[in-house]
């Protein structure tokens, strides 16, 4: 989407945007091919979509069931740079690939500093964007995506949806449940950091622990 095109961000979108660095995301990576030789993390991307409306949600991917690694994982759209792209503009090609959102439907509004991923060894960027949300999406890359769930903001933040999640390794974080979906790991961290600065969290309770369902954290090469 032309940023002469765009509509005017909405004023409840200041926050966020001074949480988000408009050039990071766009930064071209000369060393990539290196890196992608090395042992080290590998760059990636994912696309964290608000739609445009007085009822916002964002858009999450369920990963195909028959995936090595992480099967049925609800996550956001991305996956790893290619050799000469930057991280915004391989988010917006895996959106594309994954549920069929073209580039030019997309309002990049910024991206926030990389992540460390220690379990998939990855350094990701999440490049934060709007859409009109009437552009039609769906799982086309079938391959890699299940299905496609759209979660609105105020859903995201009511308590009764919110709960720390926890493995017998002793890990405990963020978590979104809702009814048979359960949203945990690198993209709960991520969507409970933007609601935090984005000033959009409301008060849960921290101390309702609930243990991530064996099919959100199974991997088929260890089954």
């Amino acid at each position: 989407m032309p940023d002469d095109a765009a509509p005017l961000l909405r004023p409840e979108l200041t926050p966020l945007l001074h949480a988000l660095d408009p050039d990071l995301g766009r930064i071209r990576r000369p060393d990539l091919h290196r890196s992608l030789s090395r042992r080290g993390p590998r760059p990636a991307a994912v696309l964290l979509m608000l739609s445009d409306g007085d009822r916002p949600d964002i858009t999450f991917t369920e990963r195909a069931h028959t995936l090595r690694h992480h099967p049925g994982q609800i996550s956001l759209p991305g996956g790893a740079l290619e050799p000469g792209e930057t991280p915004v503009e391989a988010a917006l090609r895996e959106a594309e690939e994954e549920i069929g959102l073209p580039a030019a439907a997309v309002r990049v509004l910024g991206s926030l500093p990389e992540a460390h991923v220690t379990v998939s060894r990855f350094q990701v960027t999440a490049v934060v964007a709007q859409w009109d949300g009437r552009a039609p999406i769906a799982a086309v890359g079938l391959d890699e995506v299940a299905d496609v769930h759209r979660i609105g903001v105020a859903d995201l933040t009511d308590p009764a949806h919110r709960a720390t999640a926890t493995l017998g390794s002793g890990y405990r974080g963020p978590a979104f449940v809702f009814g048979e979906l359960f949203i945990w790991g690198f993209t709960a961290h991520l969507v409970d950091h933007v609601l935090d600065v984005a000033g959009w969290s409301r008060p849960w309770d921290r101390s309702r622990e609930l243990p991530v369902p064996r099919r959100f954290h199974r991997d088929r090469a260890i089954d």
